[in-house]
């Protein structure tokens, strides 16, 4: 997708109205892993980056004291604050290269479905300097799934878009092309190889 797209409202509209909502599993775990590196303390500061329109960002807000939501996109911070619905979290325009924090002030980095478009060692080395000591980097995307859910042919629905999805494959393949799932695949270990620290799982 193209990169100029977010700087027009009735994208950052749309986004806000047809993106795939935020995944509890996937918050779930963060929250776990926060916890258990924190050792329990109080966790005051959580930074979105890339929030787009908030959708990984409000889920942050009963955690922490205070929550900043940030990303390049005028349009999109627009619409999340528009959106927003916590007290404790607020929204500005910033780049994930440059992070308004200071040192040691962060107790989670978060950026769901957003780190394959930032510089990436610009971005890690900012967000190792605004991460406490025991602060927590959670960097997370996901890959088209299917599955369709319809009376008593599930099975076969699933069962064909299955073998649709294994034709199309193969034909990339065959072409050299990688497919969307290998792309972010390979983008986010690209991603996990890149960030300095030695802590990682």
């Amino acid at each position: 997708m193209a990169v100029h797209l977010y700087k027009k409202i009735t994208f950052s509209l749309a986004y806000q109205r047809y993106m795939i909502p935020f995944s509890n599993e996937v918050m779930n775990l963060i929250f776990s892993y926060v916890k258990e590196k924190t050792k329990g303390q109080s966790l005051d500061m959580a930074l979105d980056v890339g929030c787009g329109t908030g959708r990984y960002t409000l889920p942050l807000a009963p955690h922490f004291k205070k929550v900043l939501g940030i990303d390049i996109s005028e349009s999109q911070i627009n619409v999340a604050k528009q959106y927003n619905t916590a007290r404790n979290v607020s929204y500005m325009v910033a780049p994930a290269e440059k992070l308004h924090m200071k040192n040691d002030s962060v107790d989670l980095v978060n950026a769901g479905l957003a780190a394959h478009w930032f510089a990436i060692n610009k971005f890690g080395s900012e967000a190792v300097r605004v991460l406490k000591t025991n602060g927590c980097l959670a960097l997370h995307g996901f890959y088209p799934a299917t599955e369709i859910k319809y009376k008593d042919l599930s099975h076969d629905l699933n069962k064909a878009m299955s073998e649709m999805w294994d034709t199309l494959f193969q034909h990339l393949y065959a072409l050299k092309l990688p497919s969307a799932s290998d792309h972010m695949f390979t983008q986010y270990q690209n991603i996990y190889e890149a960030i300095p620290l030695t802590d990682k799982e």
